[in-house]
């Protein structure tokens, strides 16, 4: 074992005990089986607990901070800020910020202390202003803004529709449809403006506003059974209002977390204003295809059919919900639209960062390629048969996922008091799991800087440093809380992988590292620019 320090150490191991806890003269307490910070355990010189007050903080006025943060512009760098302060204070750090306050932690050891501890009616952080445009709009609530029973109720309804693997396989054709679609757009384009000799020509491009158009017209026809024709050559306006709205409430909602936000809002400020008029484009958009929904149902009863809106076909999420008539019409508005709302730049912005991974990471792309060639042409066409076959192409989301995680952070809410890095965090806390240092820490992963999808693969073995395997993946949070869309976003973004790496070989521009910056979601500063050439 390496000491945290040349002072004397004497190691214990209890009965039956799996590991050895050495204690320091000067009581630091240390994991056997890990080396350095990454096993801290901090006690007081009297052996007990460490009190929440003794946890490591960047500052104890959440106003002076929140300053700090405007001035230095520390918000469109959040996930360098964590992991700059972990490095700095160690594996646990309290932060308070204007309004809000937490602990963040980074060791999977004690992320799953967190979650073991979560209880039937997990809680994470409420986006304030997302609840307070609902409570000022009179809108009913969806899942993601919901917490206790209530959550609970609607949450089991919603998988149904959404993650069990009976829905997977309903949905699933509607995606493959989409990723194909695309990939003859691209195909198009690329024969249309691309270089070279004809069926072997290339096309550099940022494909960042064609992979947008693609997650919207993917989330249109699984969520609400219909095609809204964003490859065309003239999309239409009404779509396009759509992705600046989910961009502008994307923008709009960090600052406004530790604001008061009420208070802005009943002095009519200008960010609360962009806010709520993003969120009221984005209903509207819900709305009309609720009405759609209806039109369909009356022309079909109208034709005498006894099979509904949907004629006998998969109708999507909300036909399905809508038929079955389990949620209200509130309910079901809510949470089609939270799903919308969540379900485009949450898989394109991903997806722009694979196709800049795999463009320069040749050898890997390759590989991929191979497993996917292999697994579909013995699939026969079936795209649940294909994905099962390519594990690589599950390994290559999870590891996007793992450098570029979309959320900054997982939250909890105790439930009970816990102890974590042995300092004592109390009930009602808000702690935060921090993602980008998490995917990035060497006392996490081996070689983290690599994009290596093959670590995922075998049961995750390779590239583990640590105990914890299952809470080192983390993008969709975990258990029954973890992400509503999770299955849609998972096959949509493999799909679509799938058939471009069948279609075409990647390469880069430039293979410098991507500059990255944070609204509510990671993105890259400038979107990559992609070489498409035909296979």
């Amino acid at each position: 074992m390496r000491s945290m320090s040349t002072r004397v150490t004497v190691c214990v191991r209890a009965p039956g005990a799996r590991g050895a806890l050495c204690v320091t003269a000067a009581g630091t307490v240390v994991d056997e089986k890990l080396e350095g910070r990454k096993g801290v355990r901090k006690k007081g010189v009297d052996g007990q607990v460490r009190s929440f007050k003794e946890i490591p903080h960047t500052g104890r006025s959440g106003w002076v901070n929140l300053v700090k943060f405007w001035r230095e512009d520390r918000f469109r760098q959040l996930h360098k800020h964590m992991e700059r302060t972990f490095n700095a204070l160690g594996p646990i750090y309290r932060e308070h910020l204007g309004t809000q306050s937490s602990v963040n932690i980074i060791l999977p050891s004690d992320i799953g202390e967190l979650f073991r501890s979560e209880g039937l009616h997990p809680e994470r952080m409420t986006l304030q202003p997302w609840a307070t445009h609902r409570e000022t709009r009179h809108y009913s609530k969806g899942v993601f803004l919901k917490n206790g029973e209530e959550w609970r109720v609607d949450r089991l309804l919603l998988n149904k529709e959404v993650m069990m693997s009976a829905a997977v396989k309903r949905f699933l054709p509607l995606l493959d449809e989409v990723a194909r679609d695309f990939c003859r757009m691209m195909q198009a384009k690329v024969e249309r403006e691309g270089r070279g000799e004809e069926g072997k020509r290339s096309l550099t491009i940022d494909p960042s506003p064609d992979i947008f158009r693609f997650a919207l017209e993917a989330s249109c026809n699984v969520i609400y059974g219909e095609r809204i024709g964003l490859f065309s050559s003239s999309p239409s306006l009404e779509s396009q209002k759509f992705i600046w709205a989910v961009e502008q409430m994307l923008v709009t909602t960090p600052p406004l977390l530790y604001l008061p936000h009420r208070l802005l809002l009943r002095i009519g400020a200008p960010l609360w204003t962009q806010h709520a008029t993003a969120w009221d484009h984005i209903f509207s958009h819900a709305e009309a295809r609720i009405q759609r929904w209806y039109q369909r149902l009356s022309s079909s009863q109208g034709r005498g059919s006894e099979a509904g809106a949907s004629g006998g076909q998969y109708s999507g999420v909300l036909g399905q919900l809508m038929e079955k008539g389990q949620l209200s019409l509130d309910l079901i508005k809510a949470n089609v639209t939270e799903m919308m709302a969540g379900g485009v730049d949450t898989t394109a912005v991903p997806l722009q960062f694979a196709l800049f991974e795999l463009g320069r990471n040749p050898e890997v792309q390759e590989r991929v390629r191979q497993q996917v060639r292999a697994s579909w042409e013995q699939a026969g066409g079936d795209p649940q048969k294909a994905l099962q076959g390519a594990p690589l192409l599950k390994g290559t989301i999870k590891e996007i996922l793992r450098l570029y995680p979309v959320a900054t952070t997982v939250q909890r809410r105790t439930i009970k008091d816990t102890i974590l890095q042995n300092y004592h965090i109390p009930a009602g806390t808000l702690v935060q799991v921090c993602l980008y240092p998490l995917g990035r820490s060497a006392d996490v992963f081996a070689a983290p800087q690599r994009f290596e999808p093959d670590r995922w693969v075998n049961n995750g073995e390779k590239g583990q440093t640590v105990e914890g395997s299952s809470f080192r993946s983390l993008a969709f949070g975990f258990g029954a809380r973890q992400c509503v869309g999770r299955r849609i976003a998972e096959n949509e973004m493999q799909l679509l992988l799938m058939h471009i790496l069948l279609s075409f070989h990647l390469s880069v521009t430039s293979s410098e590292d991507i500059k990255t910056t944070c609204t509510l979601i990671l993105q890259p500063e400038t979107p990559p620019r992609i070489t498409f050439r035909k296979l």
